[in-house]
């Protein structure tokens, strides 16, 4: 049995190591040329672009990246995402950029204005940005007012650099809203304003300035060469592999691949061998890792935490079964390690640990608790002798039928009311002698000291549940 416990627990470490090569890669070497990091937001604005985002900007913090583009096309998308997003642009110090290829509609031109730079392709246009509910509704108007007084109260916030781009925002945003540069109107009351490439970099003002857009440029590339100049600027792309974008899908479910994981890896130390249990409960966890990491959380340490704590819960039952100071600890840094992954850490701020950055995380760690701890004791209460077992369980490795296993095999322990001795503290497991066999014991109630006479209670599967005995 030790050795296959032995097995899963270098299989576990090794697979988790694999799922370390998703997290940040180590800051390189700083090049004479500008380093770009061109990152695309496509599609509507959701949790995918958000991912990618926080995910960019954090590996562009950590190398000390000069510029990040953002390659945009999107309708629009859920305005908290969209929050979010810019509040996430405003941590980075280098340059922050927008090139609209080709739709910078709605929640896009919220974000495109909190960058520096606004550039567009031939065919780009940007705003239409009123609010609207997911399925096309107009918000309910209290509701409206409120979202729209915070979204041009950040604007504001992030844009008093550029003269003209808060009211351009509104004027998108706020039908009723006039937009007037001098003797120009720009929009009139009653409609919203959407501007295309030109109109975005027409001059208005004294001094001319222009109204939105930097230039116009046919593509990324292009952009970059009137820039820096030809030869002097690095680019990284952030594209996902397909490995990848299954893992973001994941991230959805990131607490039930906790409890599921943590479910099964339970349910494999309680049947012979090493099979499917196991190997599913690794995958959930692994793929937990990887999602948070593709979702700009986590990185290498949760990971090393997680096996340290597997390796401690490990050397409590196969080397110091009862000691519970190994076992304890090792869960907690598993635990550590699963919360540690899906908080929300930016490099080079001070950790500042409040409720507003724990409490989703706290909530997702005990759903995934509840999860792993109400389906042990469902398995417990009906997985013995069940056809499920009997098929997970294979005959041919574990030596016959199952339920006929166990059968013989519980039949073989002593009968209640027999006495030995314990040969290692219960706390409340570990080993006892009955007789000069050895067997595997709990106590019923509280712990047993080594060397205590014990009475037999019990049989519970392979094991033996045991008291201390009479005087």
């Amino acid at each position: 049995m030790v050795p296959c416990r032995l097995c899963l627990l270098l299989l576990f470490s090794f697979l988790l190591s694999l799922s370390s090569a998703f997290a940040d890669d180590p800051p390189a070497e700083k090049s004479t040329k500008t380093s770009v990091y061109v990152v695309p937001i496509t599609d509507e604005i959701g949790k995918p672009n958000r991912y990618i985002l926080r995910r960019a900007l954090k590996d562009a913090i950590i190398n000390d990246v000069d510029m990040v583009i953002l390659d945009m096309d999107t309708p629009g998308g859920r305005v908290d995402y969209t929050i979010e997003m810019m509040e996430m642009l405003a941590k980075f110090d280098g340059i922050t950029a927008t090139y609209i290829n080709n739709d910078a509609i709605s929640a896009g031109s919220f974000i495109a204005a909190v960058t520096e730079e606004i550039y567009f392709s031939p065919q780009g246009k940007i705003g239409a940005s009123a609010v609207i509910q997911g399925g096309g509704e107009d918000v309910p108007e209290t509701a409206l007012l409120k979202i729209e007084s915070y979204l041009r109260a950040n604007i504001r916030v992030m844009t008093e650099d550029f003269p003209y781009r808060s009211d351009v925002i509104r004027a998108m945003l706020d039908a009723d809203f006039e937009l007037k540069i001098g003797e120009d109107v720009i929009k009139a009351k009653g409609e919203l304003l959407t501007l295309t490439a030109r109109e975005a970099l027409k001059e208005y003002g004294d001094p001319a300035q222009p109204l939105l857009g930097k230039g116009i440029h046919s593509s990324v590339d292009e952009l970059l060469d009137t820039r820096f100049g030809k030869g002097q600027y690095e680019i990284r792309d952030f594209k996902l592999t397909y490995s990848e974008v299954i893992a973001k899908w994941m991230n959805t479910f990131a607490p039930a691949l906790v409890g599921l994981g943590m479910l099964l890896l339970f349910l494999e130390f309680k049947t012979p061998g090493f099979g499917i249990f196991g190997i599913s409960g690794i995958i959930f966890i692994a793929i937990f890792f990887a999602s948070q990491h593709i979702a700009g959380l986590a990185g290498n340490e949760p990971i090393l935490f997680f096996i340290l704590g597997v390796i401690l819960i490990m050397v409590e039952l196969f080397f110091f079964p009862g000691a519970v100071i190994f076992a304890l600890t090792g869960f907690c840094l598993m635990l550590g390690s699963i919360l540690w992954a899906m908080v929300d850490f930016w490099p080079n701020e001070p950790v500042h640990l409040n409720p507003e950055i724990l409490i989703e995380p706290l909530t997702n760690l005990i759903f995934a608790l509840a999860i792993a701890v109400f389906g042990a004791l469902i398995a417990g209460r009906f997985f013995k002798g069940s056809f499920l077992e009997k098929r997970l369980v294979l005959a041919d490795v574990a030596g016959g039928n199952s339920g006929t296993i166990r059968e013989e095999r519980v039949a073989a322990l002593p009968a209640p009311g027999t006495q030995g001795s314990a040969i290692t503290d219960l706390f409340p497991s570990g080993r006892i002698e009955i007789e000069g066999v050895r067997y595997d014991a709990s106590s019923n109630l509280g712990s047993i000291a080594r060397g205590t006479r014990i009475t037999v209670v019990k049989s519970s599967d392979f094991s033996l549940i045991v008291k201390e005995a009479a005087e």
